[in-house]
């Protein structure tokens, strides 16, 4: 009896507690976060003194719309993911779902750091990076200004910084994934991008270890016509340190235009692309020292003298 006369006095409060929640909404769909641990706990503390009493039920039925309206917010932003166009005339940079993504978790957090109900954000966690990981891949294919390795290394370098950043503990996985992802594209990029810089270099010294394959001696390698002493020498002499810098500058030029400030990597990828340059060179030096050994053959510049070649570059850009 006192329920019902509850609720024939009190009947205006459930849709009264729904305008104010559709306006909420309205105003921004991230309201929904603040109010499904708001009502969340309403409805936990109403329970616990009566689970059956008037207040219990009607803030039970109110957390519906409210759960209804999170979903829902959760929902457009994988939509917008799966909208995104990017400019065919600019470099695509960190993609807004990604920036986005990192806003809604950093909110998220704050609003969620000791609610009753975790468990939905981390259902809509999981969801969001999924479709994050899935655009970011369709965004990079489709890329025509920046290669794909770029519009995969920046972003998933921005994932796993926010990740690292705010510890979300049911992302540890994805964490750890775009950490892969993101080494595995910095350096298919700087493979791809400085290739082989010593071309002839690479071209001349294929063809020994094709000679060698087919039974002949390192030792022996010499004798060959095609790989004497003076034809080695001949491609030494087409890399002089001047050239090779100027080369390297060109590179910088490049990378540069590639990637963009906001992730400040290009200083990262320089990096990298030294020590594949280095590891290239003692690889023909040790190649020369073993087909060669004892000739005096050299190349025309040293690892110091690309070490200064990178600095310098660097540092005049």
């Amino acid at each position: 009896m006192i329920r019902q006369m509850m609720t024939h006095i009190f009947r205006c409060i459930e849709p009264e507690l729904n305008n104010l929640i559709a306006l909420g909404d309205k105003i921004d769909s991230f309201n929904s976060l603040y109010m499904l641990v708001k009502m969340s706990h309403h409805v936990w503390t109403a329970e616990n003194v009566d689970s059956a009493s008037f207040l219990s039920t009607t803030l039970g039925n109110v957390l519906v719309t409210v759960k209804r309206n999170f979903d829902k917010c959760i929902t457009n932003q994988i939509k917008q993911m799966e909208d995104v166009k990017i400019s065919k005339k600019s470099k695509v940079g960190i993609l807004p779902f990604v920036s986005g993504f990192e806003e809604f978790a950093e909110l998220a957090e704050s609003i969620f750091r000791s609610a009753e109900r975790r468990g939905d954000l981390d259902k809509a966690y999981t969801k969001l990076i999924k479709a994050v990981s899935i655009n970011v891949e369709k965004v990079a294919i489709e890329s025509q200004k920046t290669p794909r390795d770029v519009v995969m290394m920046e972003n998933f370098h921005r994932v796993f910084a926010t990740l690292s950043r705010l510890k979300i503990s049911c992302l540890e996985a994805e964490k750890r994934e775009a950490k892969q992802k993101y080494n595995d594209h910095l350096q298919s990029y700087v493979i791809y991008s400085l290739g082989h810089p010593l071309e002839k270099l690479n071209i001349f010294f294929e063809g020994v270890k094709a000679r060698v394959a087919q039974g002949i001696g390192y030792d022996e390698v010499s004798y060959q016509l095609a790989f004497s002493k003076q034809e080695l020498r001949k491609v030494i002499k087409d890399y002089p340190g001047k050239e090779v810098k100027k080369g390297l500058d060109n590179l910088y030029k490049k990378m540069d235009k590639h990637l963009c400030e906001e992730e400040n990597l290009l200083q990262v990828v320089w990096h990298t692309m030294q020590d594949e340059f280095i590891r290239q060179y003692k690889h023909f030096e040790g190649l020369i020292e073993k087909c060669y050994t004892g000739a005096g053959i050299t190349m025309e510049f040293t690892i110091q003298d690309i070490l200064e070649y990178f600095s310098s570059i660097a540092q005049s850009h």
